[in-house]
């Protein structure tokens, strides 16, 4: 006789879940703590200004609950204060989304001061963030590292973004094999081009919004989509990475 339960996969619910998101009041990372927000997940975010994350927190609370706070990731003291802001605010956690990250050019276009900063932000704090995560939260939890598209498109002024998420993208499938026999799902998400203020000065707004019309480049919302399916697998399974990309730009 045949058992139904095995002829489908059911989705892990999001309700009642309780996530922190590094870098949660602009674009990405504020697209995605607004979808769990709506999904019944409980959220904490920072960024670095206060009118964002009074924006971004107004967006959350319209449709779930959150709360957050302005720091500053380049200083890993921070880092640790973040996190114990967060688990104190939401009580644990079993979603972690490291997010946050500064745009950075070519090597010889950059000063020393510019150039240590984008390290200190798109990757020590990134480790530091997963180091944080892993210690704390609660099993069966998720960890959701935002690299880029960048990573495999190589070109002379990318050269520190690129070599940056190229680390990401090594550490993130390392950590999987590490924290998953600890009940920790690591997951890799590679978006292409995202309309944000990332995008300045070469692709300002009124760009940005006809290239989002023509399907060339996407929204913050198409990459929270991504990590909903990513979170929303069986505990068995863990999706290790996933490329998200505008269906109509050519060349990417």
């Amino acid at each position: 006789m045949t058992d139904h339960a095995d002829l489908h996969t059911s989705a892990r619910p999001l309700k009642g879940r309780r996530a922190i998101i590094t870098g949660g009041t602009t674009g990405i990372g504020r697209a995605i703590a607004v979808m769990l927000a709506g999904q019944g997940v409980s959220v904490y975010i920072c960024g670095h200004d206060a009118g964002h994350l009074e924006d971004a927190l107004t967006q959350i609370r319209a449709v779930g609950t959150g709360d957050g706070m302005v720091t500053e990731l380049a200083d890993p003291d921070k880092v640790r204060a973040f996190f114990d802001a967060g688990e104190a605010y939401l009580g644990g956690f079993d979603i972690t989304v490291i997010n946050a990250a500064v745009a950075a050019g070519g090597l010889t276009q950059m000063d020393e001061d510019a150039l240590r900063y984008a390290i200190a932000v798109n990757f020590t704090a990134y480790l530091l963030s997963a180091h944080h995560a892993a210690h704390r939260m609660t099993p069966i939890g998720d960890m959701v590292l935002i690299g880029s598209l960048s990573a495999h498109i190589l070109g002379p002024s990318s050269t520190v973004y690129a070599g940056i998420k190229s680390g990401i993208a090594g550490f993130s499938e390392a950590l999987r094999r590490e924290l998953g026999p600890k009940g920790i799902r690591v997951s890799l998400v590679e978006p292409g081009k995202v309309g944000s203020n990332m995008q300045y000065p070469d692709v300002p707004d009124d760009k940005q919004r006809a290239m989002i019309a023509a399907e060339q480049m996407l929204r913050g919302e198409d990459i929270a989509a991504g990590v909903e399916f990513l979170l929303t697998q069986p505990t068995r399974s863990v999706i290790q990475q996933i490329v998200i990309v505008p269906r109509a730009l050519e060349g990417e």
